[in-house]
């Protein structure tokens, strides 16, 4: 695992999973983490998920990439290993459709899903390759695997925030990695899973709407570069899509 992650740039506020579980509740008895609908509807259509699938969200936090899936007829399931999370997610979704587990020790059967998606959280987890391990496990012969990490050389997220600010970026959350390309796809292919499409991604939420987010723009030039994001190298953008088949 130490040489998988090395090289990759990390921030720790916390020891292990316990701590992250605790501070996961915490983040989400205050604000939570919100995801912009269109942005994961592009995501479930990248991973060609579609009505009939077998689907798992693999850090679901409240579950809205789940309740997009079901209302297109996919059968989605959602895990996080914050109760907290989960409480402020269930309301108008069937029972057992949000669970309760941990992303290195996922609850399910071997090859369960036709369609497995973990945006954002891989970076996360104490042990990365392990997580990685269970969702080949978890994921069938012919599915697909749909995996959102951040760039160490992102120019909006970490170089153009180094240079401003002489520091790397951090999202509050209790543990954050950063790593490039190579470095991702090495770690996902020694858990069992080979990448088919590597896509460069920016955060769609970071676009002006209103007044306000017109003003955040003259504060923040490089957002500018979202609409150019679909022309620039992958190299180059804040996060990594990955899209994998079981290896």
């Amino acid at each position: 695992m130490d040489e998988l992650t090395q090289g990759m740039l990390e921030i720790r506020h916390v020891a292990g999973d316990d701590d992250a579980r605790e501070a996961y509740d915490a983040l989400y008895a205050e604000t939570g983490i919100e995801n912009l609908v269109a942005h994961l509807g592009w995501l479930l259509d990248l991973c060609a998920a579609g009505p009939g699938q077998r689907l798992l969200d693999v850090a679901c936090g409240r579950g809205d990439l789940v309740r997009l899936a079901r209302a297109r007829g996919i059968d989605a399931q959602g895990l996080d290993m914050s109760q907290v999370a989960l409480a402020g997610g269930r309301a108008g979704l069937p029972l057992g459709a949000l669970v309760a587990g941990d992303g290195t020790r996922l609850p399910f059967r071997d090859a369960s899903f036709d369609r497995l998606t973990s945006i954002g959280s891989l970076e996360h987890y104490a042990d990365m390759l392990a997580g990685v391990r269970e969702m080949a496990r978890v994921l069938a012969p012919e599915g697909r695997a749909l995996i959102l990490v951040p760039n160490s050389f992102g120019l909006r997220w970490t170089v153009l925030h180094a240079w401003r600010s002489g520091e790397l970026h951090d999202d509050g959350q209790p543990i954050q990695r950063y790593g490039t390309r190579g470095q991702w796809q090495r770690l996902l292919s020694a858990g069992g899973l080979a990448v088919e499409r590597c896509l460069g991604c920016e955060a769609p939420d970071d676009w002006p709407v209103g007044p306000a987010g017109w003003i955040g723009l003259l504060r923040h030039p490089s957002r500018l570069l979202i609409p150019l994001s679909g022309w620039l190298p992958p190299d180059m953008a804040s996060m990594f899509v990955f899209v994998c088949r079981r290896g």
